[in-house]
């Protein structure tokens, strides 16, 4: 009997403690772990988005649509709004979730580009969602003006070789983020 109260109090030391270095190192990791987040989420605006000179996180503009929340980051020059950013993402993707930030120009309403923020599709398959040849055929293509599917569906954005599920889930969570835009634009870029 003297055992088990050895044995519970040697268990319930260990436990405590390694609670408590949890705790510790949750408290000194947190902060950097938003700062990183941050400075991916600045970056892939910066890639999607036209030239601006604000802070679009802080001019977010949050919708709710389709079921979910929308966050649209407004890009502005000179005061003027030259952009809109967003994230999505699509559950449809080979290997899981797929996260996007997708990038409009609000002066002709096209597509300025797309950043695959996350995604875990195979290797030298589905993973090719992230290279140039995939992202680059996004650039420059008028929101009403495209068929927002890959050609195999009908549309106008070639997937890849051997790997059409990924390229349809970045597509799909594309579109929409690009309908919600489309239906809430002036609320999305009225002016603060």
């Amino acid at each position: 009997m003297n055992d088990l109260f050895k044995m519970t109090g040697v268990l319930t030391l260990i436990s405590v403690l390694a609670g408590a270095l949890l705790a510790i190192t949750n408290s000194v990791t947190r902060e950097p772990i938003a700062n990183s987040k941050r400075a991916e989420k600045l970056n892939a605006m910066r890639q999607v988005l036209p030239e601006y000179d604000n802070d679009p996180m802080a001019d977010a503009r949050v919708i709710q649509a389709a079921g979910q929340e929308w966050t649209f980051y407004v890009a502005r020059r000179q005061g003027q709004c030259v952009g809109v950013a967003f994230d999505a993402e699509s559950a449809q993707g080979y290997s899981g979730t797929i996260r996007i930030m997708a990038g409009v120009a609000v002066a002709d309403d096209t597509v300025r580009g797309v950043e695959i923020v996350e995604q875990l599709e195979t290797p030298g398959l589905g993973a090719k969602i992230d290279e140039p040849d995939f992202t680059d055929q996004f650039k420059n293509r008028g929101i009403g003006a495209t068929k927002w599917a890959v050609t195999k569906d009908g549309g106008d954005i070639h997937a890849i070789t051997g790997a059409t599920i990924s390229p349809r889930a970045v597509v799909s969570a594309l579109k929409g983020g690009l309908d919600v835009y489309l239906q809430n634009k002036a609320q999305i870029l009225a002016a603060r």
